[in-house]
This record gives structure tokens, sequence and C-alpha cells, in this order.
């Protein structure tokens, strides 16, 4: 793990109608994340999906 990983291990996910996944931004801690994932799913985009990872773990762990 480098120095980024250690410091911003919150991902902020984002995966479109066709199944697209991006990685939005890193976060140092998952209630950041998890606000920006929050403000994301509020912008009214139609069929988006955000959620938070934490880079550990590669798994979905919360949103929407």
């Amino acid at each position: 793990m480098n120095d980024s990983t250690t410091t911003l291990p919150w991902l902020v996910v984002r995966q479109d109608d066709n199944g697209n996944r991006y990685r939005v931004g890193r976060y140092a801690t998952r209630a950041e994340a998890q606000r920006i994932a929050d403000s994301l799913d509020k912008s009214g985009q139609p069929r988006q999906l955000y959620w938070v990872e934490n880079i550990g773990q590669g798994r979905r762990n919360g949103g929407n």
C-alpha cells in the first residue's frame, strides 16, 4: 500500500445504467465519502447508483 491509499482509503463509486463503474473520489473517512455519495445520489440523475467502498475491502459497503 502506498501513502495515499493509507490516507484516503474510502472510495465513492458510481455505476451507470450500462453497468459501467467509475471512481468518483477518494476520502479520508467513511463519513466524508458517504456525504459525497448521498449528495450525488440526491442530484436526480436517473439510473445512477453511488456507494462507498473501502480500498482494503474491495466490496460494496453501503449507499443506494
